[in-house]
């Protein structure tokens, strides 16, 4: 079972909560140009690497053709590590994770593997909470963004 820390846990709700807010507000749609898209794509990238990095485990190469984003929401990278074999890395509006690649063959499949596993952890931690409420809020955040990346799985336009 994962385990937070409350710091971890009520600094990932507050930026949750801030997104949730900015989601609320009308926002003003513009087409991202194709430097703000590289960028974006740099920093999902970057975020995954230190993610795994912080887990002490370090990328030596991507998999880009069969690596997926959906700017600036969502990626799903397939990064190859000196030691610990190729695994799935989401990062994004997401928290960051990862699960080897015999997990899920395919991107999509590896987005609603986390899917299935962030509803199995928010059940864990309701269960053990024992009503603390940031365990609490924590859980239910997982459970948001886990029905998020389902949805993403079964939109099969986005996977054509």
């Amino acid at each position: 079972m994962l385990i937070f820390s409350e710091y971890a846990v009520k600094k990932f709700i507050r930026c949750i909560e801030i997104q949730m807010t900015q989601e609320n507000q009308p926002r003003d749609v513009k087409e991202l140009t194709e430097e703000e898209s590289q960028q974006l794509i740099r920093n999902l990238y970057l975020k995954a690497t230190k993610y795994l990095a912080d887990k002490g485990i370090v990328t030596n190469s991507v998999t880009a053709e069969d690596s997926r984003y959906l700017l600036p929401i969502v990626s799903v990278w397939k990064l190859n590590t000196l030691a610990d074999g190729t695994l799935w890395v989401i990062s994004g509006e997401v928290p960051c994770d990862h699960i080897p690649v015999k997990a899920a063959a395919t991107a999509q499949e590896a987005l609603r593997h986390f899917s299935m596993k962030w509803q199995l952890q928010a059940e864990n931690i309701m269960q053990s909470s024992r009503g603390d409420e940031t365990q609490v809020k924590f859980a239910q955040l997982l459970v948001k963004r886990a029905e998020g990346l389902h949805h993403l799985c079964n939109d099969e336009k986005l996977w054509k």
